[in-house]
C-alpha cells in the first residue's frame, strides 16, 4: 500500500451528490479543511438527470409528512432549519432563477447543469477539494480518526460524512457503500427497497397496457389509507405515472392498489346522466369527451365494455355497474421495474441512532450519514433534494470554526 497521506482532514466527504458537495461548501465557509470523494468520474449525475435535465430542487411543501421513514419525526429539526427558501436564497445569489410548476414543485430556468455549477462554486470559492474517480477503500476509526483508504492511500479525517447515496439507478454510479459502513461501525439498517418506481403487471393486464403504451389519464391511486390523484401513465411492462411513482412508495408486494379512473374526470354518474342527454351515443364516444380515445378503446378489454353500443340501449344498472368499474378498479402488481428506474430507495439507515440535530452517529462520535442514504425519503417532486440540502446543512451547521 502507497504511503499514508500525512495530511489530517477536518472532513472527509463521501460522495459528490447533491448532499455531499452542499455539506462540503457549507463546511468549507466555515474554514474547515474539506475534502470530498467519489468513485464516480462526473460529480451530482442524479441533479443532472432529475426534472428531464430541469431539476424539480425543492417544494415549497416541505413538511415532514411528505416524508417516509419508520421514526415520522426525525426528518423535522433538519427541515425547519434549512427551508426551501434558505435553498431559493442561494440560487438567486448565483443569478438563478425558477418557475413552480404544480403543488410547490420548483424548477430551474437555467436547467440541472446550473445547479451542479452552483454546487461546484461553492465548494472551490471556500476552499473545499474534489476528487472524482477516486476509489474508497477499507474505512477504520481509532483514537479520534477515521483513516479511509482513497485509491490506495491511507487519508486520515476528524470527520467523516456518508454522502454516497442509495441503491437507486445503478448506472450513474449507485452502490450499498453508505449501509455497508453502517453496518460495519454497529448501525442498523431499514430494509431497503425500490420507490419512486413504475409497476410491472404479467398476464392479460400486461397485454391491455401495452396496447395503449404512452397513454395517459387523470386518475387517484390508493393502497389503504394512502391516495394520490394525479397522472396515470400505461406503459409497454405496466403502469406509471406521477400518482403511480407516489403510491409506489408505499405498496406491499402481493397486494392490490386501487385505481379511481371516474372521480378525477369529475362525476360519478357521468354515464347515466349522458344516457338521458344524448341517448344515440355509443358508450366510446361517451367515455371519449372524458378519456383518451385509444384508452376508452381499451376498455372493451378491460372492463368488458360494450363501447360500440348505443348508451340508450344500456340498462342504468348496468351503467352504474360501469362506473363502479371505473372508480374501483383493482389491479395486482406483479412488482417494480426496480433499482432502474426508481427515483430513490426507500429504507435506510436507522434514524433512531443517528441524531436528529445534526446527523451525527450516537455510536461512533465524527461519523454521519446525510441525504439519500438515511431512512428518510421523500414524496415525488423536490422533496428529495430538500432533504439533501437539510440533512446536509445540519451536519455542518454544529461545528466549532
Amino acid at each position: 500500500m502507497p504511503k499514508p497521506d500525512s495530511h489530517l482532514w477536518d472532513a472527509i466527504i463521501i460522495g459528490a451528490g447533491a448532499a455531499g458537495l452542499f455539506c462540503g461548501s457549507r463546511l468549507a465557509a466555515k474554514e474547515h479543511g474539506v475534502l470530498v470523494v467519489d468513485h464516480s468520474a462526473k460529480p451530482a449525475e442524479k441533479v443532472r438527470i432529475s426534472g428531464g435535465g430541469r431539476c424539480n430542487f425543492t417544494n415549497l411543501e416541505t413538511t415532514a409528512s411528505r416524508f417516509l421513514s419508520q421514526n415520522p419525526h426525525f426528518a423535522k429539526s433538519a427541515l425547519a432549519r434549512y427551508t426551501p427558501w434558505d435553498f431559493c436564497s442561494l440560487m438567486a445569489d448565483h443569478g438563478l432563477s425558477w418557475n413552480e410548476k404544480t403543488e410547490g414543485q420548483l424548477f430551474c430556468d437555467q436547467k440541472s447543469t446550473a445547479i451542479i455549477k452552483l454546487l461546484l462554486d461553492e465548494l472551490e470559492r471556500h476552499g473545499g477539494e474534489l476528487r472524482l474517480s477516486t476509489p474508497v477503500g477499507e474505512v477504520t476509526h481509532a483514537d479520534d480518526t477515521f483513516c479511509v483508504v482513497l485509491d490506495g492511500v491511507p487519508t486520515r479525517c476528524r470527520k467523516l460524512i456518508i454522502a454516497s447515496g442509495g441503491l437507486s439507478i445503478p448506472k450513474i454510479g449507485a452502490t450499498s457503500f453508505a449501509y455497508e459502513i453502517a453496518r460495519k461501525f454497529g448501525h442498523e439498517i431499514v430494509p431497503t427497497r425500490p420507490a419512486l418506481v413504475p409497476f410491472t403487471f404479467s398476464g392479460q393486464l400486461k397485454d391491455d397496457f401495452a396496447s395503449i403504451s404512452g397513454v395517459a389519464a387523470p386518475a387517484e391511486i390508493s393502497f389503504q389509507r394512502t391516495s394520490f390523484t394525479d397522472a396515470l401513465l400505461f406503459t409497454h411492462r405496466g403502469l406509471s405515472g406521477p400518482a403511480i411513482l407516489q403510491i409506489s412508495s408505499y405498496w406491499q408486494e402481493g397486494e392490490a392498489i386501487e385505481i379511481d379512473l371516474l372521480d378525477a374526470v369529475g362525476d360519478r354518474d357521468l354515464l347515466v346522466m349522458a344516457k338521458a342527454q344524448n341517448p344515440q351515443k355509443t358508450l366510446g364516444a361517451i367515455l371519449a369527451a372524458s378519456y383518451p380515445n385509444r384508452l376508452t378503446t381499451a376498455f372493451a378489454s378491460i372492463f368488458g365494455f360494450p363501447v360500440d353500443k348505443q348508451i340508450g340501449q344500456i340498462a342504468d344498472n348496468a351503467l352504474r355497474d360501469f362506473a363502479m368499474k371505473l372508480a374501483k378498479w383493482e389491479v395486482k402488481p406483479t412488482g417494480t421495474e426496480g433499482w432502474r428506474t426508481a427515483e430513490v430507495t426507500l429504507g435506510g439507515v436507522a434514524t433512531d441512532q443517528l441524531s436528529s440535530r445534526n446527523m451525527e452517529s450516537q455510536l461512533v462520535p465524527g461519523l454521519f450519514f446525510i441525504g439519500e442514504c438515511v431512512d428518510v425519503t421523500g414524496w415525488l417532486g423536490g422533496y428529495n433534494f430538500q432533504w439533501a440540502w437539510a440533512s446536509a446543512a445540519a451536519a455542518a451547521v454544529d461545528w466549532a470554526s
